[in-house]
């Protein structure tokens, strides 16, 4: 936020710029004041789910040093401990794991994205690297999230290793967000170039991560259950940080180790649903033809051990802590936040405006039609286990400043080549919301950031804003409509006053998808 700081003088040194005719210097600093709140609570939230920690807790060796315990579950040790792993966290993950382990893990290979051991490195954050002498083989891969010849290596060595087990062997199964670019292995006649084109295609088109898993499950070799059975007879013990919403195991990178529950008819529904269908190349055709509702058999994988070791509901969790430490009524209003990005920034905005008649009731209050649209949104939005209420109620008693946090995944539908990502995109729609409705005498921050630390193909994990957005993109001529249409939102946050309004954390080495925070301080 330091660049942030930097905007007051230079605002300060332009007389006639729009926000100093409405006084908003002292504004100003209070975002800024603000703005240092929420990142100290994302970054909490994230410091919550570091890999290392996690992996601690859920695996423990016996005194004897003869059994693995992990959970309630007891596996024998006798030189017979394997290793692998995917994802973004993978590499955190797999160091907690060597340095637990040691001499009884023989072999290990992981697939991670490209650059992450460097930028741990010039981090500083040496407990998220592997020993020197490691046994365990790193791939780097999937540049910018997507599948590629590097991750294609990778799957195939993660692969070759898990079919050489025997039934004495113990197989553990690193999973993380991004697993699923990680470990791309197309069922032939299918290449990696066909799979990664309707995979853009979809989702370009809107498709949710869960329509993407089922049809990347349909043709790959190792998700879906395919690493469980490239792995049978061992036994396989997968611990998995989510990054989807609700947490369930089959979706998380795709569900190597889970058996698939999805049909042909599912990927043709799909396909069809998005108009891809009649364009999709024969090998795809060919694959889909003779696949059944479970390509991969067996059925189950009973010799699998599927443990969730941390999430986004337990970095909310820490944020909120944090949040009422500083002094705010802090209320999770949901861990699964998903739908359309355009629904969800109206919902925030709409949120901002009837949560500031509960806390300045001398103001006027939002119409019964406002409360209404508000709950419509929520439907329409479909986010379970949603505190709308709880928060409302909080605030009306309360009348002290409120920190909502909220988390999950909202999907964009691409329509231009712009730069950006859901983060930025949903902090620009949020922001754009603010101007609409009148907030009083009431600061109001939004801030969304990825907790991976990269939102899209950006260096940027989110972006914050305040209902001043509109007047100072004005200010600096910048149009926030034509950015939006063009799914610009990196490139408007890097010209809004040098890139202040972005949140940089760098790979953060951990991934359990987004996280929301809405400030309310009345003045």
């Amino acid at each position: 936020m330091a660049a942030a700081l930097q905007v007051l003088p230079r605002l300060a040194r332009a007389p006639l710029h729009p926000l100093l005719w409405r006084g908003s210097v002292a504004r100003l600093a209070s975002s800024m004041a603000l703005a240092e709140q929420a990142r100290q609570l994302f970054e909490s939230a994230v410091g919550a789910v570091l890999p290392g920690p996690m992996l601690h807790r859920a695996l423990s060796l016996d005194p004897g040093g003869r059994q693995l315990k992990v959970r309630d579950r007891n596996f024998q040790l006798r030189q017979n401990l394997y290793l692998v792993g995917f994802g973004k966290a993978v590499l955190g993950m797999a160091a907690a794991a060597e340095e637990l382990l040691g001499q009884h893990l023989v072999q290990g290979v992981i697939s991670v994205p490209k650059g992450i051991r460097a930028a741990m490195e010039r981090a500083g954050k040496q407990e998220m690297l592997l020993k020197p002498h490691s046994r365990v083989q790193v791939f780097e891969g999937a540049e910018d999230n997507l599948p590629d010849r590097d991750a294609l290596r990778a799957a195939l060595a993660i692969q070759q290793l898990a079919e050489g087990l025997t039934a004495d062997d113990l197989l553990l199964v690193l999973i993380s967000g991004g697993g699923s670019a990680l470990l791309p292995a197309p069922i032939p006649p299918v290449t990696l170039e066909e799979k990664q084109t309707l995979t853009r295609l979809l989702a370009a088109r809107g498709a949710t991560i869960q329509e993407l898993n089922t049809i990347r499950k349909a043709l790959s070799q190792l998700k879906g259950g395919g690493l469980a059975q490239a792995a049978y007879p061992a036994q396989v013990v997968s611990l998995i940080l989510s990054d989807v919403v609700g947490d369930p195991v089959e979706v998380i990178a795709s569900g190597p180790t889970v058996a698939s529950s999805h049909n042909v008819q599912d990927c043709l529904h799909i396909l069809n649903r998005y108009g891809l269908r009649a364009a999709l190349p024969r090998s795809v055709k060919t694959v889909l033809s003779r696949a059944d509702s479970d390509p991969h058999g067996p059925h189950t994988c009973g010799h699998v051990l599927n443990v969730i070791i941390g999430s986004n509901v337990l970095a909310l969790a820490e944020a909120q802590r944090q949040a009422e430490a500083l002094g705010y009524q802090a209320v999770v209003l949901s861990a699964a936040m998903q739908g359309d990005v355009k629904s969800m920034a109206q919902f925030y905005g709409l949120l901002a405006h009837v949560a500031r008649t509960r806390l300045t009731p001398s103001m006027a209050g939002a119409s019964v039609e406002e409360d209404a649209q508000l709950h419509e949104l929520a439907a329409e939005l479909q986010i379970p286990d949603l505190q709308l209420e709880e928060a409302l109620e909080t605030m009306a008693r309360g009348r002290g400043p409120v920190c909502l946090l909220a988390g999950g995944e909202p999907t964009v539908q691409l329509q231009g080549s712009g730069r950006g990502g859901r983060n930025q995109e949903l902090a620009l729609r949020v922001g754009a919301e603010l101007r609409r409705w009148p907030l009083g005498p009431i600061d109001v921050l939004f801030l969304s950031g990825g907790t991976d630390g990269q939102d899209g193909p950006t260096e940027a994990a989110g972006a914050w804003v305040t209902p001043e957005l509109a007047s100072q993109a004005a200010a600096e001529g910048l149009d926030i409509a034509t950015f939006l249409a063009h799914n610009d939102s990196h490139t408007f946050f890097c010209r809004l006053q040098g890139g202040a309004h972005l949140l940089h954390t760098g790979m953060t080495g951990t991934n359990v998808m987004d996280t929301h925070l809405l400030f309310l301080r009345p003045r």
